[in-house]
């Protein structure tokens, strides 16, 4: 329901009262705060009180009326920051613009001066770069929340207040995972946030986004909650909150608000194939956040728990090939060796309905829902196999950081044959522009590697037929004591097997 203008409610009490002084009996509506069905009798009139009569005006919920923008700008706005950065760094897919058909793009790209990435530069060769995010500050000594990848690589970070006050910030911390990091400034008593639960709005909700889009601070855009638990493309681990609040890059790291006023995600990505926005844009949702930044401020990192699946959303028809009577919930497509599924007994087939009490209906909740969860911790699964529920008990194990990984297996000290190859895993974006499951890049290159022609810059997809997802099933291969290895190779889009001799 619209909430009427303040002129408009004005008249309409005005001419009541003036009704009811003309001898008329006329009851306020109760969303106009007058008492239901309860009759108005004039002074001069002798007429009985009429039977009750219900009230047709739907009553409007407070979410739904047109929220105050200008209070939330000016009371929460003075906490809203720019975020300036500069460094060094190599690039890698995920600074690229725009590409191919990948429209998911993280608000720091298109920004002026940054570097562009992979497919343009080759991505090999580390060069300054700089660049501008949002953030807002959470705790009044100080403390200050963004996206991690705001401060990627970023050698020095300047936070500057809404008035215009600039301090040198600290990265306490920085989850790729979430995408969350949490920086430090050294002032006191500087304004504040008022931080909320995303489990409490709903799609349909107004939203309003504070932030320095372009670089120009303190823009504020409005919109609502267009859908809740969104998960994207590389991004499992966090359920999304989707708005068309219009963000642009520059907006990352700022805060969402709900029409109450308290923030209720931090911008972190845009639909878009032109590189602005184009009326989709997904928060981190503020619960995720705040977990992370517990984290980080008390140990300056965040541990992710790992079930050691890969799962699909259940369609109808796999729900009625498996008897089941809805398609809710995650088909396990793949099972980790030596993983905490494979341990608990999951199979590729299984259908997983439950984690603990909370109910799974697509593949993305079950990610998030492990991926929050702590390493080591006990898990009950709900898991339909053989057209029935059984439940299994896992215990989750470590998610180490994709985009983290690396290991060099070019020095092999215990006689395991030496193939020259530096590697690290792919991170979820590079491996979703790619258009593979799994792979490993090649950092550097020597040895029988580089006399196999494999370069830097070569994905790594296979080995001898088995599929490469981290550079231990590499090592795996390697303590056999091979003489040849047949590597699926990809690099420009082209996939060939190369044979590398370890003779």
């Amino acid at each position: 329901m619209t909430k009427l203008p303040r002129q408009t409610a004005i008249a309409l009490v005005a001419a009541s009262a003036f009704a009811a002084v003309s001898a008329s009996a006329f009851d306020l509506p109760h969303w106009l705060g007058g008492k239901s069905a309860t009759p108005v009798i004039t002074a001069s009139t002798n007429l009985q009180p009429q039977a009750d009569v219900p009230n047709t005006v739907p009553l409007a919920d407070a979410r739904a009326l047109v929220p105050d923008y200008r209070e939330i700008v000016k009371r929460f706005g003075p906490a809203v920051v720019g975020i300036t950065v500069s460094g060094m760094h190599k690039a890698s897919a995920e600074e690229a613009g725009p590409a191919g058909n990948d429209p998911f793009c993280q608000f720091f790209r298109g920004i002026p001066g940054l570097p562009q990435g992979l497919g343009q530069r080759g991505g090999s060769q580390s060069e300054p770069f700089s660049g501008q995010g949002s953030g807002f500050i959470v705790s009044a000594d100080g403390l200050i929340l963004t996206n991690a990848h705001v401060v990627r690589d970023a050698k020095e970070v300047t936070v500057r207040l809404a008035d215009r006050h600039e301090f040198a910030a600290k990265v306490i911390g920085a989850d790729p995972v979430t995408d969350v990091a949490l920086l430090r400034v050294d002032a006191k008593q500087l304004p504040t946030v008022r931080l909320g639960h995303a489990s409490e709005v709903e799609v349909g909700d107004r939203v309003l986004a504070i932030g320095a889009p372009y670089g120009l601070e303190q823009t504020a855009t409005q919109g609502i909650i267009s859908a809740k638990g969104r998960s994207l493309p590389g991004d499992s681990a966090v359920p999304f909150l989707q708005t068309d609040a219009a963000v642009n890059p520059g907006n990352s790291g700022g805060p969402l608000f709900a029409g109450n006023g308290e923030v209720v995600g931090i911008n972190a990505q845009i639909y878009s194939r032109s590189g602005g926005f184009q009326g989709l844009s997904f928060a981190v949702p503020i619960d995720v956040a705040l977990q992370v930044k517990d984290q980080l401020l008390k140990t300056g990192k965040v541990e992710h728990a790992r079930l050691g699946v890969q799962v699909q959303d259940l369609t109808q028809s796999l729900a009625d090939s498996f008897g089941m009577a809805s398609p809710d919930g995650a088909v396990v497509s793949q099972v980790s060796p030596h993983s905490a599924a494979e341990r608990a007994g999951l199979k590729a087939g299984d259908v997983i309905g439950q984690v603990n009490d909370t109910p799974v209906r697509h593949s993305g909740e079950l990610s998030s829902l492990i991926s929050m969860a702590q390493p080591g911790q006990d898990v009950k699964l709900k898991v339909w196999r053989d057209h029935g529920w059984t439940t299994l008990n896992a215990r989750l194990g470590a998610l180490q950081d994709d985009a983290q990984a690396q290991a060099n297996l070019g020095d092999q000290a215990d006689g395991t044959p030496q193939i020259g190859l530096a590697l690290r895993s792919l991170s979820k974006s590079e491996l979703h522009e790619l258009g593979v499951q799994q792979g490993l890049l090649a950092q550097g290159t020597d040895g029988a590697a580089q006399r196999a022609g494999i370069q830097e810059g070569a994905v790594l997809l296979a080995v001898n037929g088995k599929p490469l997802a981290s550079v231990q099933e590499l090592r795996q291969q390697l303590d056999k004591h091979p003489k040849t290895l047949a590597l699926l190779v990809q690099r420009d889009g082209q996939r060939i097997f190369v044979p590398v001799n370890l003779g």
